[in-house]
C-alpha cells in the first residue's frame, strides 16, 4: 500500500500545477514501471476506451507502488456511476479522472461518489484501499479524501459551466478532453481551430478564478511546450500505444534510409 504521506505530498504537487502524468492503455506492470523509471509523476490508467479489467487496474496500481520514486495512480472509469467508481477506489489508487462532468450537479454526484456517509454515497469495504481491513476506520472516517476527484470536460455545455464545475467543494481538478471536445464543438481533431482554442482559454479561465488546476492531454512530445505556454497548468503527455507505433515507424525509416545510402 503507498504511503499516506508520499499522496499528500503528491496531492499537493498536483494542486500547485506541478505533476507530469502518462496515458496508459496497454495492461501490463512493466508499462507502469517504465513511466516510473522516465519520471512521470503519475500514470492515468483508462478504462473509458481501453479492455482493462478491475483486476488489470489492480496489477497496475501494485506495480506503481513497487516500483522506483514515488508514481501515482489516477484511473479514469468508463463514466459518472457510483457503482464503477467505489470499485475502483476500494483498489486504492490516488485518484479519478471522471469523463463529460457538464454541470454542477454532475460535479456533485461525482464528489458523492467517492465519500462515504454523511457526505456522500460510497458504500463502506475493506478493501486494498483500507489495507484489507487494518486501516479500515482511518481510511473510512479520513484517509480516502486524499484522492484526487479531476472533472473532464468535453462539451460546450462543460465549458459553459466549468467555473460551477471547479467551485464545487470535493473537485480537485479539470481536464479538457481535447479531442472529445473538438468533436463536440464541430472542429474535430483541427487543434488549431479557433473555437477550440476558445473553449480551452475558457476552460483555463474557469480553473485559474476557482483556484483549480486545470490539464489536458498531449500525445506528441513537440506539443508540450505549446500546452504550458497556453497556461495548462499540469499535463498528461504521451500515450503508450501511441509512442509505441510511433517510436517504431521512426526506427524503421532510419533503417530504411540506412539500407538505402548503403546501396
Amino acid at each position: 500500500m503507498t504511503d499516506r504521506s508520499s499522496d499528500r505530498d503528491f496531492r499537493a504537487r498536483f494542486r500547485d500545477g506541478d505533476a507530469l502524468g502518462t496515458w496508459i492503455s496497454i495492461g501490463h506492470p512493466a508499462v507502469v514501471e517504465a513511466a516510473a523509471r522516465a519520471g512521470f509523476d503519475f500514470v492515468l490508467v483508462d478504462t473509458e476506451h481501453s479492455e482493462l479489467s478491475l483486476e488489470t487496474v489492480a496489477e497496475l496500481t501494485r506495480a506503481a507502488a513497487a516500483a522506483p520514486g514515488e508514481l501515482a495512480v489516477i484511473v479514469r472509469p468508463a463514466w459518472n456511476d457510483p457503482v464503477r467508481i467505489k470499485r475502483v477506489l476500494d483498489i486504492g489508487v490516488d485518484g479519478l479522472m471522471v469523463p463529460m462532468i457538464d454541470t454542477p450537479e454532475a460535479a456533485e454526484e461525482l464528489v458523492r461518489a467517492t465519500r462515504y456517509p454523511p457526505e456522500g454515497d460510497r458504500g463502506v469495504a475493506s478493501g486494498r484501499a483500507a489495507g484489507y481491513g487494518q486501516d479500515f476506520v482511518e481510511y473510512v472516517e479520513e484517509g480516502h479524501r486524499s484522492l484526487l476527484t479531476i472533472a473532464q470536460i468535453e462539451t460546450p455545455t462543460g465549458v459553459d459551466h466549468a467555473g460551477d464545475i471547479a467551485a464545487t467543494e470535493g473537485i480537485d481538478a479539470l481536464f479538457v478532453g481535447p479531442a472529445d471536445l473538438s468533436a463536440a464543438l464541430g472542429v474535430f481533431a483541427e487543434w488549431d481551430a479557433p473555437a477550440l482554442n476558445d473553449a480551452m482559454a475558457s476552460v483555463i479561465d474557469a480553473g485559474g478564478s476557482a483556484d483549480v488546476p486545470v490539464g489536458t492531454l498531449t500525445v506528441r512530445e513537440g506539443d508540450v511546450a505549446d500546452r504550458v505556454e497556453r497556461g495548462f497548468d499540469y499535463l498528461i503527455a504521451g500515450k503508450d500505444m501511441t509512442t509505441l507505433i510511433e517510436s517504431g515507424e521512426r526506427i524503421r525509416e532510419t533503417y530504411d534510409g540506412s539500407v538505402a545510402d548503403r546501396e
